[in-house]
Protein backbone atom coordinates (compact mmCIF):
# COMPACT_ATOMS: atom_id res chain seq x y z
CA UNK A 1 0.00 0.00 0.00
CA UNK A 2 1.52 3.21 -1.09
CA UNK A 3 2.20 5.51 1.83
CA UNK A 4 0.81 8.97 2.11
CA UNK A 5 2.73 12.09 3.13
CA UNK A 6 1.44 14.23 5.61
CA UNK A 7 0.55 17.52 5.54
CA UNK A 8 0.46 17.52 1.83
CA UNK A 9 -3.09 18.98 1.43
CA UNK A 10 -2.04 22.04 3.97
CA UNK A 11 0.81 22.23 1.83
CA UNK A 12 -0.48 22.96 -1.38
CA UNK A 13 -3.34 25.62 0.42
CA UNK A 14 -0.52 27.47 1.39
CA UNK A 15 1.76 27.27 -1.35
CA UNK A 16 -1.85 28.51 -3.81
CA UNK A 17 -2.55 31.27 -1.35
CA UNK A 18 1.10 33.22 -2.51
CA UNK A 19 2.29 31.64 -5.63
CA UNK A 20 -0.44 29.86 -7.21
CA UNK A 21 -3.07 32.01 -9.92
CA UNK A 22 -5.60 33.89 -8.60
CA UNK A 23 -6.82 36.45 -10.86
CA UNK A 24 -8.23 34.55 -13.63
CA UNK A 25 -11.54 35.19 -14.78
CA UNK A 26 -13.14 32.28 -13.46
CA UNK A 27 -11.63 31.92 -10.09
CA UNK A 28 -13.00 34.21 -6.67
CA UNK A 29 -16.48 33.02 -7.54
CA UNK A 30 -19.03 30.10 -6.25
CA UNK A 31 -21.26 30.71 -9.59
CA UNK A 32 -21.11 27.00 -11.07
CA UNK A 33 -22.34 28.37 -14.26
CA UNK A 34 -18.89 30.26 -14.54
CA UNK A 35 -16.90 27.55 -13.16
CA UNK A 36 -18.42 24.94 -15.23
CA UNK A 37 -17.91 27.29 -18.75
CA UNK A 38 -13.77 27.43 -17.34
CA UNK A 39 -13.90 23.77 -16.43
CA UNK A 40 -15.44 22.57 -20.00
CA UNK A 41 -13.01 24.99 -22.11
CA UNK A 42 -10.11 24.01 -20.24
CA UNK A 43 -10.06 20.46 -20.98
CA UNK A 44 -7.61 19.65 -23.49
CA UNK A 45 -6.98 23.91 -23.91
CA UNK A 46 -4.27 26.42 -22.52
CA UNK A 47 -5.47 28.97 -19.84
CA UNK A 48 -4.19 31.38 -22.70
CA UNK A 49 -6.31 30.47 -25.54
CA UNK A 50 -9.43 29.74 -23.18
CA UNK A 51 -9.42 32.96 -21.69
CA UNK A 52 -10.48 34.98 -25.40
CA UNK A 53 -13.34 32.22 -25.88
CA UNK A 54 -14.40 32.68 -21.90
CA UNK A 55 -15.34 36.47 -22.11
CA UNK A 56 -16.75 35.98 -25.56
CA UNK A 57 -18.80 33.58 -24.16
CA UNK A 58 -19.93 34.79 -21.06
CA UNK A 59 -21.06 38.48 -23.18
CA UNK A 60 -23.09 36.32 -25.24
CA UNK A 61 -24.37 33.63 -22.74
CA UNK A 62 -24.11 35.53 -19.62
CA UNK A 63 -26.73 32.69 -17.51
CA UNK A 64 -27.39 29.32 -18.43
CA UNK A 65 -30.51 29.98 -19.27
CA UNK A 66 -29.98 31.83 -22.39
CA UNK A 67 -27.19 29.34 -23.30
CA UNK A 68 -29.47 26.98 -23.30
CA UNK A 69 -32.15 28.95 -25.02
CA UNK A 70 -29.97 29.37 -28.15
CA UNK A 71 -29.49 27.99 -31.52
CA UNK A 72 -26.99 25.07 -31.01
CA UNK A 73 -25.55 26.53 -34.71
CA UNK A 74 -25.09 29.87 -32.38
CA UNK A 75 -22.94 28.14 -29.59
CA UNK A 76 -20.81 26.12 -32.25
CA UNK A 77 -20.11 29.77 -33.89
CA UNK A 78 -18.59 31.19 -30.97
CA UNK A 79 -16.44 28.03 -30.31
CA UNK A 80 -15.63 27.67 -33.54
CA UNK A 81 -11.69 27.78 -33.23
CA UNK A 82 -11.22 26.15 -29.73
CA UNK A 83 -11.06 22.44 -30.86
CA UNK A 84 -12.79 19.31 -29.40
CA UNK A 85 -16.40 20.42 -30.66
CA UNK A 86 -18.16 17.18 -29.00
CA UNK A 87 -17.50 20.10 -25.92
CA UNK A 88 -19.86 22.53 -27.36
CA UNK A 89 -22.72 20.30 -28.65
CA UNK A 90 -22.38 18.75 -24.88
CA UNK A 91 -22.58 22.38 -23.28
CA UNK A 92 -25.46 23.14 -24.94
CA UNK A 93 -27.10 19.94 -23.92
CA UNK A 94 -26.15 20.22 -20.14
CA UNK A 95 -27.13 23.62 -20.25
CA UNK A 96 -30.63 22.44 -21.31
CA UNK A 97 -30.62 19.60 -18.98
CA UNK A 98 -30.01 22.25 -16.02
CA UNK A 99 -32.88 24.50 -16.93
CA UNK A 100 -35.40 21.72 -17.64
CA UNK A 101 -34.34 19.31 -14.58
CA UNK A 102 -32.88 21.50 -12.14
CA UNK A 103 -34.94 24.49 -12.25
CA UNK A 104 -31.87 26.53 -13.70
CA UNK A 105 -29.32 25.61 -10.88
CA UNK A 106 -26.47 23.09 -11.16
CA UNK A 107 -27.07 19.92 -8.73
CA UNK A 108 -24.57 20.48 -5.80
CA UNK A 109 -23.18 16.71 -5.53
CA UNK A 110 -20.48 14.85 -7.70
CA UNK A 111 -22.74 11.89 -8.57
CA UNK A 112 -25.20 14.55 -9.82
CA UNK A 113 -23.03 16.51 -11.76
CA UNK A 114 -21.21 13.63 -13.11
CA UNK A 115 -24.22 12.63 -14.89
CA UNK A 116 -24.78 15.79 -16.93
CA UNK A 117 -23.23 15.38 -20.38
CA UNK A 118 -19.63 16.13 -20.85
CA UNK A 119 -18.82 16.44 -17.17
CA UNK A 120 -16.84 13.68 -15.81
CA UNK A 121 -15.96 12.66 -12.31
CA UNK A 122 -13.06 14.97 -12.54
CA UNK A 123 -14.89 17.83 -13.61
CA UNK A 124 -17.70 17.58 -11.57
CA UNK A 125 -15.20 17.25 -8.70
CA UNK A 126 -13.65 20.72 -9.39
CA UNK A 127 -17.36 22.31 -10.15
CA UNK A 128 -18.26 20.99 -6.65
CA UNK A 129 -15.12 21.65 -4.51
CA UNK A 130 -15.08 25.48 -6.01
CA UNK A 131 -18.66 26.12 -5.61
CA UNK A 132 -19.88 23.79 -3.00
CA UNK A 133 -16.92 23.28 -0.87
CA UNK A 134 -17.52 19.71 -1.23
CA UNK A 135 -14.28 17.34 -0.26
CA UNK A 136 -14.11 15.97 -3.61
CA UNK A 137 -11.06 15.03 -5.99
CA UNK A 138 -10.04 15.57 -9.37
CA UNK A 139 -7.79 13.78 -11.67
CA UNK A 140 -7.52 15.60 -14.97
CA UNK A 141 -3.95 15.26 -16.59
CA UNK A 142 -2.15 17.31 -14.43
CA UNK A 143 -3.10 16.43 -11.38
CA UNK A 144 -2.68 12.64 -12.32
CA UNK A 145 1.49 13.73 -13.24
CA UNK A 146 1.70 15.27 -9.66
CA UNK A 147 -0.02 12.68 -7.69
CA UNK A 148 1.51 9.95 -9.40
CA UNK A 149 4.97 11.45 -8.33
CA UNK A 150 4.53 12.52 -5.33
CA UNK A 151 3.35 9.26 -4.22
CA UNK A 152 5.57 7.06 -6.41
CA UNK A 153 2.56 5.79 -7.66
CA UNK A 154 4.43 3.06 -10.45
CA UNK A 155 1.26 1.23 -11.09
CA UNK A 156 -0.19 1.10 -14.54
CA UNK A 157 -2.72 3.53 -14.80
CA UNK A 158 -3.69 1.79 -18.30
CA UNK A 159 -5.85 -0.90 -16.00
CA UNK A 160 -9.04 0.21 -14.34
CA UNK A 161 -7.99 -1.10 -10.84
CA UNK A 162 -5.11 0.67 -10.59
CA UNK A 163 -6.71 4.11 -11.56
CA UNK A 164 -9.26 3.05 -9.17
CA UNK A 165 -6.53 2.79 -6.73
CA UNK A 166 -5.05 6.42 -7.23
CA UNK A 167 -8.54 8.30 -7.22
CA UNK A 168 -9.02 6.38 -4.05
CA UNK A 169 -5.16 7.99 -3.06
CA UNK A 170 -6.75 10.98 -4.05
CA UNK A 171 -9.76 11.42 -2.26
CA UNK A 172 -7.58 10.13 1.04
CA UNK A 173 -5.33 13.39 0.67
CA UNK A 174 -8.17 15.92 0.49
CA UNK A 175 -7.77 18.62 2.89
CA UNK A 176 -10.42 18.32 6.16
CA UNK A 177 -11.76 21.10 8.91
CA UNK A 178 -12.48 23.94 7.21
CA UNK A 179 -13.30 22.36 3.68
CA UNK A 180 -15.39 25.15 2.25
CA UNK A 181 -12.58 27.56 2.59
CA UNK A 182 -9.90 24.83 1.90
CA UNK A 183 -11.06 22.82 -1.20
CA UNK A 184 -11.47 25.46 -3.67
CA UNK A 185 -7.62 26.28 -2.93
CA UNK A 186 -6.33 23.00 -2.45
CA UNK A 187 -8.23 21.84 -5.95
CA UNK A 188 -6.91 24.92 -7.73
CA UNK A 189 -3.06 24.42 -5.96
CA UNK A 190 -3.34 20.93 -7.47
CA UNK A 191 -4.06 22.73 -11.30
CA UNK A 192 -1.83 24.88 -10.96
CA UNK A 193 1.04 22.81 -10.00
CA UNK A 194 0.85 20.68 -12.81
CA UNK A 195 0.28 23.68 -15.11
CA UNK A 196 3.69 25.81 -13.91
CA UNK A 197 5.33 23.90 -11.90
CA UNK A 198 4.89 19.75 -12.17
CA UNK A 199 5.36 19.77 -16.17
CA UNK A 200 5.97 16.68 -18.17
CA UNK A 201 9.36 17.58 -19.43
CA UNK A 202 11.80 19.58 -17.04
CA UNK A 203 9.82 20.15 -14.16
CA UNK A 204 10.46 23.06 -11.84
CA UNK A 205 11.39 20.78 -9.00
CA UNK A 206 13.25 23.41 -6.46
CA UNK A 207 10.06 25.70 -6.74
CA UNK A 208 7.70 22.91 -5.59
CA UNK A 209 5.85 22.51 -2.33
CA UNK A 210 6.06 19.20 -2.07
CA UNK A 211 9.88 18.75 -2.94
CA UNK A 212 10.29 17.07 0.02
CA UNK A 213 7.85 14.46 0.47
CA UNK A 214 7.93 13.61 -3.44
CA UNK A 215 9.00 10.10 -4.07
CA UNK A 216 9.58 10.82 -8.00
CA UNK A 217 12.19 14.18 -7.06
CA UNK A 218 14.19 11.67 -4.35
CA UNK A 219 14.47 8.67 -7.22
CA UNK A 220 15.55 11.82 -9.64
CA UNK A 221 13.05 10.30 -12.46
CA UNK A 222 9.88 12.28 -12.63
CA UNK A 223 9.80 11.49 -16.62
CA UNK A 224 8.66 7.74 -15.55
CA UNK A 225 5.01 9.01 -14.41
CA UNK A 226 2.69 8.56 -14.59
CA UNK A 227 2.65 4.73 -15.65
CA UNK A 228 0.40 4.25 -19.05
CA UNK A 229 1.44 1.42 -21.18
CA UNK A 230 -1.28 1.77 -23.35
CA UNK A 231 -0.54 4.31 -25.82
CA UNK A 232 -2.98 6.41 -28.31
CA UNK A 233 -2.51 5.36 -31.46
CA UNK A 234 -1.56 7.65 -34.66
CA UNK A 235 -3.34 7.54 -38.04
CA UNK A 236 -3.47 9.73 -40.87
CA UNK A 237 -5.80 11.01 -43.39
CA UNK A 238 -5.76 12.69 -46.58
CA UNK A 239 -8.78 14.74 -47.36
CA UNK A 240 -9.74 17.02 -50.43
CA UNK A 241 -11.82 20.24 -49.63
CA UNK A 242 -13.64 21.74 -52.96
CA UNK A 243 -13.92 25.27 -52.12
CA UNK A 244 -16.78 26.57 -55.00
CA UNK A 245 -16.95 30.42 -54.73
CA UNK A 246 -19.51 32.00 -56.88
CA UNK A 247 -19.46 35.16 -58.86
CA UNK A 248 -20.70 37.18 -55.30
CA UNK A 249 -17.68 35.36 -53.28
CA UNK A 250 -20.00 33.49 -51.93
CA UNK A 251 -18.84 30.09 -50.51
CA UNK A 252 -20.56 26.62 -50.56
CA UNK A 253 -20.78 25.03 -47.56
CA UNK A 254 -22.24 21.78 -45.94
CA UNK A 255 -23.38 20.81 -42.55
CA UNK A 256 -21.16 17.53 -41.71
CA UNK A 257 -22.65 14.61 -39.87
CA UNK A 258 -23.53 14.47 -36.59
CA UNK A 259 -20.83 11.89 -36.08
CA UNK A 260 -17.23 11.48 -36.59
CA UNK A 261 -14.73 14.28 -37.72
CA UNK A 262 -15.96 17.87 -37.67
CA UNK A 263 -19.54 17.05 -36.39
CA UNK A 264 -22.43 18.87 -37.19
CA UNK A 265 -20.16 21.53 -38.26
CA UNK A 266 -19.91 23.35 -41.47
CA UNK A 267 -17.19 22.40 -43.87
CA UNK A 268 -16.63 22.15 -47.93
CA UNK A 269 -17.12 19.33 -49.40
CA UNK A 270 -14.91 16.82 -48.69
CA UNK A 271 -13.49 14.41 -50.88
CA UNK A 272 -11.35 11.35 -50.70
CA UNK A 273 -8.72 12.20 -53.75
CA UNK A 274 -8.39 14.78 -56.14
CA UNK A 275 -10.06 12.12 -58.95
CA UNK A 276 -13.02 12.02 -56.62
CA UNK A 277 -12.95 15.92 -56.37
CA UNK A 278 -13.03 16.47 -60.34
CA UNK A 279 -15.96 14.48 -60.65
CA UNK A 280 -18.64 16.60 -58.44
CA UNK A 281 -17.20 19.32 -61.21
CA UNK A 282 -17.93 19.85 -65.05
CA UNK A 283 -15.28 18.92 -67.11
CA UNK A 284 -14.30 22.76 -67.78
CA UNK A 285 -14.66 23.54 -64.09
CA UNK A 286 -12.21 20.65 -63.19
CA UNK A 287 -9.31 21.49 -65.45
CA UNK A 288 -9.70 25.15 -64.07
CA UNK A 289 -9.61 24.09 -60.23
CA UNK A 290 -6.47 25.83 -58.19
CA UNK A 291 -4.68 23.60 -55.86
CA UNK A 292 -4.32 25.98 -53.19
CA UNK A 293 -1.03 25.14 -50.34
CA UNK A 294 -1.70 21.52 -48.53
CA UNK A 295 -1.01 21.65 -44.92
CA UNK A 296 -1.73 19.42 -41.54
CA UNK A 297 -4.28 19.39 -39.43
CA UNK A 298 -3.50 17.55 -36.17
CA UNK A 299 -6.30 15.89 -34.43
CA UNK A 300 -6.26 14.23 -31.02
CA UNK A 301 -5.76 10.79 -32.48
CA UNK A 302 -5.18 11.43 -36.28
CA UNK A 303 -3.41 14.59 -38.74
CA UNK A 304 -5.49 14.86 -41.51
CA UNK A 305 -3.77 16.15 -44.21
CA UNK A 306 -5.57 18.68 -46.21
CA UNK A 307 -5.57 19.71 -49.88
CA UNK A 308 -8.14 22.42 -50.38
CA UNK A 309 -9.20 22.82 -54.17
CA UNK A 310 -10.89 26.31 -55.09
CA UNK A 311 -13.15 26.72 -58.30
CA UNK A 312 -14.47 29.49 -58.99
CA UNK A 313 -18.28 30.37 -60.33
CA UNK A 314 -19.13 27.10 -60.23
CA UNK A 315 -22.63 25.85 -59.00
CA UNK A 316 -23.63 23.44 -56.14
CA UNK A 317 -22.85 20.78 -56.13
CA UNK A 318 -23.45 18.41 -52.84
CA UNK A 319 -21.47 15.75 -51.22
CA UNK A 320 -22.28 12.58 -51.72
CA UNK A 321 -21.02 11.84 -48.63
CA UNK A 322 -22.87 14.11 -46.15
CA UNK A 323 -25.57 12.49 -44.45
CA UNK A 324 -26.51 15.94 -43.47
CA UNK A 325 -25.43 17.44 -47.32
CA UNK A 326 -29.23 19.18 -47.29
CA UNK A 327 -28.18 21.32 -44.75
CA UNK A 328 -25.92 23.10 -47.20
CA UNK A 329 -26.11 26.45 -48.87
CA UNK A 330 -23.91 29.57 -50.80
CA UNK A 331 -22.88 31.65 -47.68
CA UNK A 332 -21.75 34.96 -47.83
CA UNK A 333 -17.79 35.81 -45.64
CA UNK A 334 -19.66 37.76 -43.16
CA UNK A 335 -22.67 34.75 -43.00
CA UNK A 336 -19.51 32.30 -42.71
CA UNK A 337 -18.51 33.87 -39.18
CA UNK A 338 -22.08 32.91 -37.93
CA UNK A 339 -21.63 29.23 -38.86
CA UNK A 340 -19.55 26.51 -36.58
CA UNK A 341 -16.77 25.97 -38.75
CA UNK A 342 -13.72 23.80 -37.94
CA UNK A 343 -10.44 26.24 -37.28
CA UNK A 344 -8.61 25.37 -40.23
CA UNK A 345 -12.18 25.87 -42.69
CA UNK A 346 -12.01 29.12 -41.28
CA UNK A 347 -8.75 30.25 -41.77
CA UNK A 348 -8.91 29.35 -45.39
CA UNK A 349 -12.19 31.31 -45.51
CA UNK A 350 -10.25 33.95 -43.86
CA UNK A 351 -7.58 33.82 -46.81
CA UNK A 352 -10.15 33.59 -49.21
Amino acid sequence: MTQLPVEIAAQVVRWQAGHGRNHLPWQNTRDAYRVWLSEIMLQQTQVATVLEYYARFLARFPDVVQLAAAPQDEVLALWSGLGYYSRARNLHRCAQIVVQQHGGRFPRTVPELAALPGIGRSTAGAIAAFCFGERAAILDANVRRVLTRVLGFRADLAEAKNERELWRLAEALLPKGDLHAAMPRYTQGLMDLGAGICLPRNPSCMLCPLQNVCVARRDGNPQDYPVRTRKLKRSAQAWWLLLRQDGAGRLWLERRPSAGIWAGLYCPPVYASRAELDTALPPPAAGAAEDLPPFIHVLTHRDLHLHPVLARGVGAVADPHCAEAQQAGWFTPAQCLELGLPAPVRRLIDAL
